[in-house]
């Protein structure tokens, strides 16, 4: 009896090493199949960056964009222990190759072939014409064009958690949500007037997710109210009062 029980507790222990090495093995597989499809990208991306020179401002920024981009994705892959971080790094250069496409379009070029959806992307929509808003004394153009009044470009997609739709800006204003990982107050009024009722961006992108901030309704206007959900009665709330500065948007 005491030989069986000897016997039962090996074979245990037995398939207990062979499971843990199978499943290391296929960790590994997973990490080096993820490491080889974010090189394959990084070096798409670093070809694009080395041989394109821009040719206007909107082209020479979206290159700038691009090479950020690339120094970003090639830093992560160094980095990257798991194929979790891996992926991070494709989708960093994938990102990147957005950029790529958007300079190539403003020297009006061929884009060249589609990308695959960024996460966020397809929910935070496009922009589909012009606007151009005041908020708080400052003046900002979105438009789903390059040109002179809009050289900065952004692919789409969640920015602290914000959708920011994909086009053409005056200024890079999600940049400072972008570093800090939260909004200003003030933040809630431009997406409201920048993107309220524009056709390709979710009524909600325009307010979306902005949690305890009354007002911001009236500023997306009547017929988006009932997409937005309950609002609540003041501007505290998750945004926690956080300020860029002397102005939010003061860049």
């Amino acid at each position: 009896m005491e030989f069986l029980l000897v016997v039962l507790v090996i074979a245990l222990i037995g398939g207990m090493v062979v499971m843990s090495r199978q499943r290391a093995a296929a960790q590994r597989r997973e990490l080096d199949d993820a490491k080889a499809e974010a090189r394959r990208w990084v070096e798409r991306l670093g070809g694009q960056v080395v041989n394109l020179v821009g040719t206007n401002e909107a082209a020479k920024q979206a290159l700038a964009d691009a090479s950020e981009r690339y120094t970003a994705a090639g830093s992560q892959m160094e980095q990257a222990n798991t194929a979790a971080q891996c992926r991070l790094a494709t989708q960093t250069a994938m990102e990147g190759l957005y950029y790529v496409r958007a300079a190539r379009t403003a020297m009006d070029m061929d884009p060249g072939p589609e990308l695959p959806d960024l996460n966020g992307q397809r929910h935070a929509g496009s922009v589909t014409e012009e606007r151009d808003v005041e908020v708080q004394g400052h003046g900002y153009v979105a438009s789903p064009r390059p040109g002179s009044r809009t050289p900065h470009y952004y692919p789409g997609g969640m920015v602290a958690g914000r959708p920011v739709p994909q086009g053409w800006y005056s200024e890079p204003w999600w940049k400072p949500a972008l570093v800090a990982g939260a909004w200003g107050v003030g933040s809630a009024l431009l997406f409201g007037a920048m993107f309220s009722g524009m056709a390709g961006v979710a009524a909600a992108a325009a307010v979306s997710d902005f949690g305890d901030m009354g007002g911001v309704g009236d500023l997306a206007g009547a017929s988006d109210i009932d997409t937005i959900g309950d609002i609540g009665t003041d501007f505290g709330g998750d945004m926690g009062g956080f300020d860029f500065g002397g102005s939010d948007f003061d860049f």
